[in-house]
């Protein structure tokens, strides 16, 4: 009678076991494939209260016994995660202990203006809540990764702390003698910078084209200043107005000596790098008012091959700063100008050499 009365516990126990370890690991109640989302600073007792909310495991209560007396210890992510259709509790805890976290991502351009940055985020349906227009020159372009539902205060916020990030440890690396001397001048020209070209490596060249300028005293004439406060840094979509390009206000550099009052754009890196580091174009500025400069002594002295061969030079040396770009178009029509003077006078005085064809009887 004991014996079998012994027996029929150890079969209630194997079948107890069994149940018990069947609530762990057999298939849950869930059948099609399912995201879930764990936000960060969730404990496993309010994760376990959602799957059951959710449907994925049939009790809170029966999922964390089970994963205190079979489940690992480790703890859980914050993340998305796919889980399959049918997972056993014993598979929904290592996946959230141990699985891939589902990356989903928004990217910002090199250059997008704030506006659109605003625009790009209120139209990602997966993050939630309202934000304001951020401060241009504020976000730094990136691709940022997000969990499905966060807020877009706290996605727009680690985007702006990227930027005050990366200033902080480019700011203490510029070069000597640069044309700003604080970190939001530098961010202002660095926008105008990035509105001005698209090539990566003509970038240091125009931050020394208007670096140069700004050291001067001169107008920057950025056409990009013109449209910032008529569009926001959205695009004109068509020319631009005479009354535009004469309009006086905060950001036309066209009658606004020196920086506008801000950014007009949201800057990358290389931009940024390129005002903290511009090229040095000085020394061919230097080289064409001293070849110039030789020509005209050389004519002076009737010595019209020596003043050649230096017009040639200046020439060589203003395709040189047209190539890299430091020059504006107004500059370079005025550069023109000044190379084809010298050749002339050139050619002027080789004629007036027996070389050039003179003769005392042409005389």
């Amino acid at each position: 009678m004991i014996r079998a009365l012994a027996a029929l516990v150890l079969i209630a126990i194997a079948l107890a076991g069994g149940w018990f370890a069947w609530g762990w690991y057999g298939p849950g109640p869930d059948r099609d494939d399912a995201s879930f989302i764990v936000r960060s600073g969730s404990t496993l007792t309010s994760v376990a209260e959602q799957l059951q909310e959710d449907g994925l495991i049939a009790s809170q209560d029966a999922f964390l016994l089970r994963a205190k007396v079979l489940g690992s210890s480790d703890p859980i992510k914050a993340g998305e995660f796919l889980l399959p259709g049918g997972a056993s509790s014993s598979t929904i805890l290592d996946t959230l202990q141990h699985g891939e976290v589902i990356r989903r991502f928004v990217t910002i351009p090199e250059g997008m203006p704030s506006i659109l940055v605003y625009e790009t985020l209120m139209a990602e349906d997966l993050l939630t809540g309202e934000i304001p227009v951020p401060k241009e020159g504020s976000v730094l372009p990136d691709t940022y990764d997000f969990e499905r539902g966060e807020d877009r205060a706290a996605v727009l916020a680690r985007m702006q702390a990227a930027m005050r990030n990366y200033l902080a440890e480019a700011w203490p690396k510029r070069a000597k003698d640069i044309a700003v001397d604080n970190i939001d001048d530098a961010v202002t020209l660095a926008s105008i910078v990035e509105k001005e070209t698209g090539v990566p490596k003509e970038r240091r060249m125009v931050a020394s084209l208007y670096s140069n300028r700004v050291k001067d005293g001169m107008l920057l004439q950025a056409d990009p200043t013109i449209i910032y406060p008529i569009t926001k840094g959205k695009p004109l979509g068509r020319r631009i107005r005479q009354s535009e390009i004469a309009a006086v206000n905060g950001y036309n550099t066209y009658t606004r000596v020196g920086l506008p009052t801000g950014p007009i754009t949201n800057p990358g890196r290389e931009a940024i790098a390129a005002v903290l580091n511009p090229a040095e174009t000085d020394a061919l500025f230097d080289l064409f008012a001293k070849a110039e400069k030789e020509c005209e002594n050389a004519l002076s002295n009737n010595v019209p091959i020596a003043a050649y061969e230096q017009a040639v030079k200046a020439s060589h040396i203003f395709n040189l700063l047209d190539a890299r770009g430091v020059i504006s178009v107004t500059e370079r029509q005025a550069y023109i100008g000044r190379v084809r003077t010298l050749a002339k006078a050139c050619a002027d005085a080789f004629v007036q050499t027996r070389a050039g064809g003179w003769s005392e009887n042409a005389a």
